[in-house]
């Protein structure tokens, strides 16, 4: 149980925002506690053992990191740290009968010539310098914002001191820009992935969803790098923990809070454990989770439900598989972002399919190997063995498609996935399952989760993984001067659902904990 009644601020949920805030808070002064119905803190961002027996720690859930500031981490002085991929991404396709690919990455001549090779020319590497000139140029004056107060729209039109960057990002539908500046299908589709992690959109969609997911990607640290967290993304919470606790936080975990009252000026949380039920009563309440769970906890009218559109598919391989494009070599292939069946076309297809109610028949999706840049994620036994890392990240699998019984759910997860690697294996010159280790009961090892599997397991609304439909990062209303203001004077929303929040960055548990303490 916790060890007082009375906190200056109690924290529902232990994930990495909620963390932040304690850490700030504690070392402002504050007697912080924070309350984790899991036993673990963490949330998405953990790293575990998901195979019996094998010594691999994976980021399970959310797995790279673009828009953790270094505020952040010098702020709290936390241990932690990561590496830039050598290679930004890899797409194979298949050329007038010829496997070939589109490689970003290793050089400007290299990248160069990769372009010239699938398009036969130079305008697409010409186009695409200038596109990602633009996005840094913005990247630069808009992410230090994402720390400061909320800035209008109008300020941050100025800030952004670009007509054109505005046009792209804020106004019209980023498939405008992307048809008007890129001819090749390949070039056109993988620029517009960006805009569709998590996000189940179409490159034209009239509310611009895809748009804010596509500025969430291409901003984060200021040059929209996505970089691998050292000792997978739960050394990153287990440091933030570690520096809330060494500022004087209290965490238990096992608690989960069940109810949430306030008069405005003081409040009180319910929670219950294994052991009994019990209430702290606290100043500030800063709640870690989903809008939605906010409204269950205190009984206000529920938003739109949330949904989530993603297979999260985690793998342990005995080697790399070879490609059937010998032009590149597997340990570059698979270091940066590996795409398969996301040209411009492919992905309107699988979209298409998906919103009128069934599995794309080509699921496009992306993969990673962290073991390539961070081996220390393997057991030394592993790694000298050459075993591999690879997480895949699926598009195009809204949560609607896997409701029903539990037995449906299964069959329509294992159907997809077998379709994705499907379209992987039409890429390699020897199938995955050659490659997959066993674990110790010898089954392979892999796991996949779909959105409802991360809904049950980390109440992610719908399996959304930015709890709602990401904001842009301007002035809101009823949002407040930092973009996490509720209905309830003092009680604050901190988790991804924040205007400025989703991904792995803290940026909502920095400006919870500043609203908390009047900056």
């Amino acid at each position: 149980m916790p060890a007082h009644q009375v906190y200056d601020t109690v924290i529902v949920g232990g994930g990495h925002n909620g963390l932040v805030a304690a850490a700030y808070l504690a070392r402002a002064g504050q007697s912080v506690l924070v309350l984790e119905r899991l036993g673990r803190t963490g949330g998405a961002a953990v790293s575990t053992r998901p195979f019996a027996g094998v010594d691999a720690r994976l980021s399970r859930y959310s797995y790279l990191v673009s828009l953790l500031p270094r505020k952040i981490v010098d702020d709290l002085g936390l241990r932690f740290a990561v590496r830039k991929r050598t290679v930004s991404s890899y797409t194979p396709v298949v050329r007038d009968g010829r496997p070939t690919g589109l490689l970003v990455g290793g050089g400007e001549e290299r990248t160069r010539a990769s372009f010239r090779r699938l398009t036969g020319s130079d305008a697409a590497y010409t186009a695409w310098e200038a596109f990602y000139g633009m996005t840094r140029r913005a990247a630069e004056r808009i992410f230090p914002t994402l720390t400061e107060p909320l800035p209008t729209r109008a300020a941050l039109r100025e800030r952004l001191g670009d007509d054109t960057a505005w046009r792209v990002l804020f106004e019209e539908p980023i498939g405008v820009a992307v048809e008007e500046r890129f001819d090749d299908d390949l070039v056109r589709g993988v620029v517009l992935t960006d805009a569709l992690i998590g996000t189940f959109a179409d490159a034209h969609d009239p509310s611009l969803a895809q748009n804010r997911c596509f500025l969430y990607h291409v901003i984060g640290g200021g040059t929209g790098d996505w970089d691998v967290p050292v000792g997978g993304m739960g050394a990153f919470t287990d440091a933030l923990a570690g520096a809330a606790r060494a500022a004087g936080a209290e965490i238990v975990t096992g608690h989960e809070a069940t109810a949430l009252r306030t008069d405005g000026r003081e409040a009180e949380v319910d929670f219950r454990t294994e052991a009994g039920e019990g209430t702290v009563a606290a100043r500030h309440v800063l709640v870690n989770a989903s809008p939605e769970a906010l409204a269950a906890l205190t009984g206000d009218p529920a938003p739109e439900h949330a949904e989530g559109a993603q297979l999260k598919v985690n793998m342990l391989l005995t080697r790399l598989p070879r490609l059937k494009d010998t032009s590149v070599d597997p340990r570059e292939a698979f270091a940066g972002t590996f795409h398969i069946g996301e040209g411009y076309g492919e992905l309107a297809a699988a979209y298409a399919q998906a919103a009128s109610g069934v599995l794309p028949t080509a699921p496009p999706s992306e993969i990673y190997c962290h073991s390539l840049t961070d081996p220390s994620i393997l057991g030394p036994d592993l790694a000298e063995r050459g075993y591999q890392t690879l997480t895949l990240f699926g598009l195009h699998t809204p949560a609607r498609l896997f409701a029903g019984t539990a037995e449906t759910h299964d069959k329509t997860r294992e159907a997809l996935l077998e379709a994705t690697l499907a379209q992987l294996d039409a890429h390699l010159a020897e199938p995955l399952a050659d490659c997959l280790a066993t674990d110790a009961d010898g089954r392979p090892c892999i796991e996949a989760k779909s959105p409802l599997d991360l809904e049950r397991e980390l109440r992610l609304p719908g399996g959304n993984i930015f709890h709602r439909p990401l904001a842009f990062p301007y002035a809101q209303e009823s949002a407040g001067r930092w973009g996490v203001a509720t209905a309830h004077p003092n009680v604050l929303l901190c988790g991804a659902g924040a205007v400025r929040g989703g991904g792995v960055g803290g940026i909502p548990g920095h400006n919870a904990a500043m609203a908390v303490l009047g900056r």
